[in-house]
């Protein structure tokens, strides 16, 4: 499958996504995060522009606070906060879907921030909402997502989820996408230079471990500390990469993906069907394949007993490597 040249020659069945290697910004004030949520606003005037058959456009992780890791309330932003608003009206404007980043006030744990993604159609409303499960500890601070991984209908009928950054460094987050239906899946991150090549294989093996299409993206240049990498990158269900961008900011990657042929692969496929073949291992040697459960990890972990044999000698258990006061507050308590 090739990429619709970039989405110039959409299909009937085709999703043309847009995805915005963001210039990473500095923001220390409120006036510094209004002046980034109205360049934001523009960009999806320029992804519109850019190509009229776009459906949707994807902006990365820190698109509005940058990599301070700054939990003061001065600069964190609500789920229908001024910046929100802001991009809804925008979608709609420009009849363009949007996937957009906030670091979000935590009103149980107001030093820990939830880091959330959303979704907004071309009518402007609100239709993934997500908390990510998996801070990049021990460099983040935010608190860890507790609203699961929404599977949402998508534009052109296609079905959408959404995990951030170090999400997908989990193979659990991707397939936990595709065994709820999902036929794309966005990754939006902040990862730095050091990433690089643990970026590119883990979109592969994502995408092709679920015949899921995953389109991911950067913040892209310097905010004079850190340098993002920006790297978008369309992955076909095969696990073939479809269209790489580089490290120019505020490119925009585009590609058309077909959520039709992931459907295709998922019913019509025999070797390495691997989404179906996990709960039906050996099914040439027993009826309908082995379905339990051989994995003690999975066993321990729902149970609440997830431990590593070198459990006890791990080093770094908290964020005081990197300058943040270690945690007095359980989980859900």
């Amino acid at each position: 499958m090739s990429s619709g040249l970039g989405g110039l020659n959409k299909s009937e069945n085709g999703v043309v996504i847009g995805l915005v290697q963001l210039q990473l910004p500095v923001i220390k004030t409120k006036s510094d995060l209004r002046a980034q949520a109205a360049r934001i606003v523009d960009l999806v005037g320029k992804a519109r522009r850019n190509l009229g058959t776009m459906d949707l456009v994807v902006f990365p992780e820190y698109m509005l606070q940058g990599l301070s890791m700054d939990t003061s309330d001065e600069i964190l932003c609500d789920r229908d906060g001024p910046e929100m608003q802001a991009f809804a009206k925008a979608c709609v404007d420009h009849k363009i879907w949007g996937c957009f980043s906030i670091m979000e006030r935590n009103p149980d744990a107001p030093d820990s921030p939830f880091n959330v993604g959303i979704i907004i159609n071309s009518e402007g409303k609100e239709v993934l909402y997500y908390r990510k499960l998996h801070p990049w500890v021990p460099v983040e601070p935010w608190a860890p997502g507790n609203v699961g991984i929404p599977v949402i209908d998508g534009p052109n009928g296609c079905k959408l989820a959404l995990i951030i950054c170090h999400d997908g460094m989990f193979p659990e987050m991707a397939r936990e996408c595709a065994y709820k239906g999902a036929e794309i899946m966005i990754r939006t991150a902040g990862y730095t230079a050091p990433i690089r090549d643990s970026w590119k294989f883990t979109n592969q093996s994502n995408a092709f471990q679920n015949l899921m299409v995953t389109a991911s993206v950067c913040m892209c240049g310097s905010d004079g500390d850190f340098d993002s990498m920006g790297e978008g990158m369309f992955c076909n269900f095969d696990g073939t990469v479809l269209v790489k961008g580089g490290g120019r900011p505020d490119e925009i990657i585009t590609s058309e993906v077909r959520p039709d042929l992931v459907r295709e692969a998922r019913l019509g496929w025999g070797v390495e069907n691997n989404i179906y073949q996990l709960g039906h291992r050996a099914y040439v040697a027993v009826k309908g394949g082995a379905q339990d459960c051989p994995y003690s990890f999975m066993h321990d972990l729902v149970a609440g007993k997830y431990k590593l044999p070198w459990e006890e000698n791990v080093k770094h258990t908290d964020g005081t490597a990197f300058g943040f006061k270690p945690p007095t507050r359980e989980y859900e308590k």
